[in-house]
């Protein structure tokens, strides 16, 4: 009797492992490849707002918060998905891209009106059901004026869901997509947002006149 108990529970055991090979990798860290490996970069630069005067903006930092102690990890899932660069060197580019394209971006300290430093809270691929691909951009930027040393923070999300694929080109292909999507409406959420006036109406509220 306790050999055919013993029998059926190696039978069972035998086919869970067949039917989820994952479970014989569950502790594997994923590996970064080329093929596994995404180069994000905006499509196209964010056109920032306008305000009453010309201002320039300098990015200080991006500081990463996430928690994550692998910088480029984008998902751990579907064998691992890598940035090429660490997630704060993408959203900084991505920045002085938009703010450079704008003539809004201060070539040094000296010449800024503001200065930003973004701390970046989440940034990659979340794990869901496997039928879609969602993506979420979460980060807080300080505003502070130079000229006063007082400073707001402005929130800014953004978030992308792509339908997965079961092939990994084109998982790689849609996790891009939605990355480049994320990206690019966290950006517009921040540069064009609301939030962004109202801090920098205060903060300019408190200049001194000349």
């Amino acid at each position: 009797m306790a050999r055919s108990r013993f029998f059926i529970l190696m039978v069972g055991l035998g086919m869970l492992l067949f039917l989820n090979p994952l479970i014989l990798q569950g502790k594997t860290e994923p590996k970064q490849t080329p093929e596994n490996t995404i180069s994000l970069k905006l499509p196209e630069p964010v056109k920032p707002q306008t305000f009453p005067r010309p201002l320039k903006f300098l990015v200080v930092n991006v500081i990463d918060r996430t928690g994550d102690p692998r910088p480029m990890l984008v998902s751990e899932g579907r064998g691992g998905i890598f940035f090429d660069r660490d997630r704060t060197v993408v959203v900084r580019q991505a920045l002085e891209d938009s703010l450079g394209a704008a003539g809004m971006l201060a070539p040094d300290e000296a010449s800024a009106d503001f200065l930003l430093t973004v701390y970046l809270f989440q940034f990659g691929l979340a794990e869901g059901s496997g039928f879609e691909i969602f993506t979420k951009l979460d980060m807080n930027v300080v505003v502070k004026s130079r000229a006063t040393g007082k400073s707001q923070e402005v929130p800014a999300l953004g978030t992308s869901i792509e339908q997965a694929a079961l092939r990994k080109k084109n998982i790689m292909k849609r996790a891009q997509a939605s990355l480049e999507e994320c990206l690019t409406t966290a950006l517009r959420n921040f540069l064009r947002g609301v939030k962004l006036r109202e801090a920098i109406e205060s903060l300019s509220a408190s200049v001194p006149q000349s």
